[in-house]
């Protein structure tokens, strides 16, 4: 119904109208005392500032309670019905007969919470009620490939907008070293690369020229301490120094690169990961990130 309909019928909006059988004493619109006269440049915004107090106040109960609920975890049974094994109703029926377990435990309870971080199983099968997520990075310097929150800015800030799923990153840069992350979470791809390596080419610059004789050395495997530590392939990088080279390595972590350097006479200076596997940093300036491709997914398997 409209304004100008209630004033037909003798109702006035409440908004200061002067004819009115009631004044409202709603948020916002509190009873303004009257002083017998107006002054000039008079700005009740009193009210209104008020309102924007409560409004901000509310706002951040919302989001505190929103994080206390994200932090206690979801019924077990939405959990599983959103993994898509079946409905909330039959999940129930699943979890009375024994056949979920939350970390390696059998849970019988219906109103049992679990987290993200959880092992949750559905008949020995290890169940996740997110799609599977790969995100790649191109980090830049100084910045930690942790999961850590006391390490300062990490390669998880620089995701944060890139996704809503557990994702976690697959392998390590060093602090001070740039160039490519994988992040996923993907179980059984985790799995694969840390049971079958995950091939990573490095472009690495030393502080002065690396000899041949060291090459060939790296090449046949170098042992420290009682241990031979590989690598794929080493080489020159065309048309640069002699102090850049280009190294392969399957190692999950980058330490490698350091400790066989180091052992030879070398200081390292620059550490970059260029490639992995088939994922490269083309279209990807430093510090920006990307969701892979359904391609670049599927090629994967092939590994």
């Amino acid at each position: 119904m409209s304004r100008q309909d209630n004033t037909r019928k003798g109702k006035t909006s409440g908004r200061g109208g002067a004819k009115g059988k009631g004044k409202s004493t709603s948020r916002g619109n509190a009873p303004v005392k009257s002083t017998g006269h107006k002054k000039s440049g008079a700005k009740p915004l009193a009210p209104k500032r008020r309102n924007a107090e409560g409004a901000l106040a509310g706002k951040a109960s919302a989001a505190k309670k929103k994080t206390v609920n994200k932090t206690e975890g979801i019924r077990l049974n939405k959990y599983i019905a959103n993994s898509g094994v079946c409905s909330r109703r039959e999940a129930d029926t699943y979890i009375a007969t024994g056949l979920v377990t939350v970390n390696g435990k059998v849970i019988n309870e219906m109103g049992h919470k679990v987290k993200r971080e959880d092992d949750v199983r559905f008949d020995g099968r290890r169940i996740n009620p997110e799609l599977d997520t790969y995100i790649l990075l191109n980090k830049p310097k100084s910045v930690a490939s942790t999961t850590s929150e006391s390490k300062g800015l990490t390669v998880m800030d620089l995701i944060s907008n890139a996704t809503s799923a557990n994702v976690m990153p697959v392998g390590r840069l060093g602090r001070n070293a740039t160039g490519l992350i994988l992040f996923t979470n993907d179980d059984a791809l985790m799995k694969k690369f840390h049971s079958k390596g995950m091939e990573r080419l490095f472009h690495v610059e030393l502080n002065k020229n690396l000899k041949a004789a060291d090459i060939d050395a790296i090449r046949e495997g170098i042992s420290i301490k009682g241990e031979t530590h590989a690598v794929e392939e080493i080489s020159y990088v065309k048309n640069a120094s002699k102090k850049e080279v280009g190294l392969k390595i399957k190692n999950m972590g980058n330490s490698i690169i350091r400790t066989i350097f180091e052992h030879l006479g070398y200081n390292v200076v620059k550490v970059d990961c260029v490639t992995i596997a088939h994922l490269t940093k083309k279209d990807l300036p430093r510090g920006r990130w990307k969701v892979l491709t359904k391609q670049e997914i599927e090629l994967f398997s092939m590994l």
